[in-house]
């Protein structure tokens, strides 16, 4: 049965007359021919297993929302209870209580019933009625062994009990060793899950075992099975004159990429052009990877399942092959490459007057890196002007352009948060050697500000094309979140300008802006990001709220982001005139799909990269044990303050070790305050510290203050 049958039958249940009705029933409606039902009493089926319908009891089907019930991906606390986020735009999550569970862990796709209806100053609650597709089937561990059986106690916290392992499933594996093992039997209420032994990675304090067991938990998969190998194997790397003939020659045009200096995957290069008009012609010029990478073949279901390329401190684990990503696909510099680019004339007001999207080939003239063009631009420092001085000039028209566009972007009402990002240095043998800021100067903002730009102007084009595509997209913030962030920046005496309830990025941009250097800057900043909704990727063009875009995508690396890669391949179906009716219809399929899995991957590279660094900042910590440092208060909870070192790295004083007065957590207002002193200790205090406990295993750094 067809896509569009599909969507057919969720249109028809949408409407508000529609009582859920049985198979037979929606058959006739439909006019099914009955050497067709069976498959179509199958479609149902299938629908109803992927939650997109619900069969009552009397055997009818409707849609889950029409029927007091949620379906989404279900997030856990450590403490037991979670949270159903739902992928329809503008559903606020739904809380579930720790003993309405029933069996479902962490990420699992689940149905919820709805138990309870929101009050104010309260949201909805829920029980989970349904799992509809398990996220974990393997669990990283430590093995706890006794005379008959062993239990792996799970290193991720969310996923909340221990997994009972019979004697003769566990490989023998000894005590206090690192597992992965395989879920066997799930979880019912009141009984732990069962399992077996599948992996033994070595003991728990062995080197390298820490970061395995990361890789491991967050289902990262390192290896390239053979037949994707060999499937590569085969690509030719050499480009045929034919397909050369067939594209926009850039060869001689000066054409450049600027990444980080450790970069391997060069997927954009950049030029520029100023017209007789006084206008720039911005070029990007983006690796052309979908012509390697072909759909359905070994090599892009193996890219479709890992999603992205991620980076962790010692190690990248790409998305394509090395061949690929760090070969034939990558910009390198003095060699021919295939590209998609797309050419935009942008005015002195940052407006793209007019764009071309083509098919290309490309040679770059460098491989240039952000420290020496943002030296050239920052410092001019006269040895690298020398040794660049051809391209000098296009270095200041580019930064000349950017600095307009941020200007527009800047009127137009996006959020900059400012965060600084960490950037851990290892020695050569990767122990950590220091930990410091990740400076973005200007080159760094150049390239961004390029990117989006280009972002930008695909999925506005791709948008009124009506084209199934996969768009960037983020929500606006929920307006019990606005109110609760407004209550608090209220106790500093700000407030947000505008309507909450159909909040502008236009009003969050302003109250930076106010705080910009002020004691409670951090603190607003911290609660006014955590107050926002999470970027995800959707077939539908929702907008993006931070950059304050009606259009947004990503195109610009699809050599380690697979929904640019997904955009790649309709953009030149597109242009060589090949998208049929039958074709849109299955793409509809495609990009809901490959949204959904890519924004799922993207949360565990994330996760994985978090946890990697903060291991690597608790090693480093481990060997500063009782020395001082001046930190900043990044968060108040009920059981401490977390301090934050110039460094990035975060640390927590315990409630229990602030012993000079009895401190209240003050929720409303982010604070804790002594009882007797009337002390107060909020986000943004700046306080001196000492080391005092630092758990590598656990990833958990403990400072203690230092009193004046």
């Amino acid at each position: 049965m067809d896509l569009q049958l599909k969507n057919s039958l969720l249109e028809f249940m949408k409407e508000k007359a529609y009582n859920p009705l049985s198979a037979q029933e929606l058959a006739d409606i439909f006019d099914i021919h009955p050497s067709e039902r069976a498959m179509f009493f199958n479609m149902l089926d299938e629908m109803e297993q992927d939650g997109y319908i619900y069969k009552t009891k009397k055997n009818k089907y409707g849609l889950p929302s029409k029927m007091n019930l949620f379906v989404g991906r279900l997030l856990t606390h450590q403490r037991g209870y979670g949270f159903v986020i739902s992928t329809e735009e503008g559903i606020e999550d739904l809380f579930i209580p720790a003993n309405c569970m029933n069996g479902a862990l962490h990420n699992d796709k689940v149905i919820a019933r709805i138990i309870q209806i929101p009050e104010e100053g309260k949201r909805a609650e829920g029980e989970i009625i349904r799992i509809i597709e398990r996220a974990t089937k393997t669990v990283v561990g430590t093995f706890e062994k006794s005379k008959n059986f062993g239990f792996v106690v799970p290193d991720n916290k969310r996923f909340g009990m221990d997994i009972y392992i019979p004697k003769d499933l566990s490989m023998n594996a000894q005590d206090g060793y690192k597992v992965v093992c395989e879920i066997t039997q799930w979880p019912k209420k009141g009984r732990n899950p069962e399992g077996k032994i599948i992996e033994i990675l070595g003991k728990k304090d062995e080197k390298g075992v820490d970061i395995l067991s990361i890789i491991r938990q967050h289902d990262l998969p390192e290896e390239f099975p053979i037949k994707v190998l060999a499937e590569v194997d085969r690509i030719d790397e050499n480009i045929p004159n034919e397909e050369i003939k067939r594209r926009l020659d850039l060869r001689d045009k000066v054409i450049f990429t600027i990444d980080g200096a450790d970069a391997k995957d060069l997927d954009d290069a950049v030029s520029i052009d100023i017209l007789e008009n006084g206008n720039y012609k911005l070029g990007v010029h983006i690796a052309d990877v979908t012509h390697y990478v072909k759909e359905n073949s070994k090599l892009d279901k193996e890219a479709l399942k890992r999603g992205t390329s991620v980076y962790l401190v010692d190690r990248v684990i790409p998305m394509l092959p090395k061949k690929l990503s760090n070969g034939v696909c990558s910009l390198n510099p003095n060699v021919d490459r295939l590209t998609l680019s797309i050419f935009m004339e942008i005015d002195k007001s940052g407006n793209v007057v007019d764009y071309d999207i083509a098919e290309t080939v490309i040679n770059s003239k460098a491989r240039m890196v952000y420290t020496d063009v943002s030296d050239i631009l920052e410092k001019e420092d006269k040895e690298l002007i020398e040794k660049y001085k051809e391209l000098v000039p296009h270095f200041k028209n580019m930064e000349k352009l950017a600095k307009i566009l941020m200007e527009r972007r800047y009127k137009r009402g996006a959020v900059d948060f400012d965060f600084p990002e960490a950037k851990i240095i290892l020695d050569k043998n990767g122990n950590v050697e220091d930990v410091v800021k990740y400076e973005r100067r200007i080159a760094n903002k150049i390239i961004e500000e390029f990117m989006l730009i280009s972002n930008e102007t695909i999925a506005e084009h791709f948008y009124w094309l009506s084209i199934p595509f996969v768009y960037r997209v983020h929500e606006t913030p929920h307006i019990e979140k606005m109110e609760n962030f407004n209550k608090f920046i209220s106790a500093f005496g700000y407030f947000i300008k505008g309507d909450l309830e159909n909040i502008q990025p236009k009003s969050l941009q302003i109250l930076l802006e106010e705080v910009k250097g002020k004691k409670e800057e951090r603190a607003i900043s911290t609660i006014m990001l955590r107050s926002l909704k999470q970027a995800r990727y959707s077939p539908e063009c929702i907008g993006h709220f931070g950059l304050a875009a009606k259009y947004y995508s990503h195109f610009t690396s699809p050599i380690r982001r697979y929904p640019d890669l997904q955009i790649h391949r309709i953009i030149k179906e597109f242009l060589n005139k090949k998208l049929s009716d039958s074709r849109i219809q299955s793409l509809k399929g495609i990009v809901a799909y490959s949204s959904e899995q890519s924004s799922l991957r993207e949360r565990a590279a994330e996760d994985a990269e978090r946890d990697v660094e903060d291991l690597k900042k608790a090693e480093y910590m481990a060997g500063k044990i009782g020395e001082e440092f001046e930190g900043v208060v990044s968060s108040v909870t009920s059981f401490g303050i977390f301090i934050e070192l110039d460094n990035t790295i975060e640390g927590l004083i315990r409630l229990s070790s602030l012993d000079d007065d009895y401190y209240i957590f003050d929720a409303d207002n982010y604070v804790l305050r002594g009882e007797n002193t009337k002390k107060t200790y909020t986000i943004g205090d700046i306080v001196k510290v000492k080391v005092s406990k630092v758990n590598v295993e656990f990833k958990e750094i403990e400072f203690s203050i230092v009193q004046d």
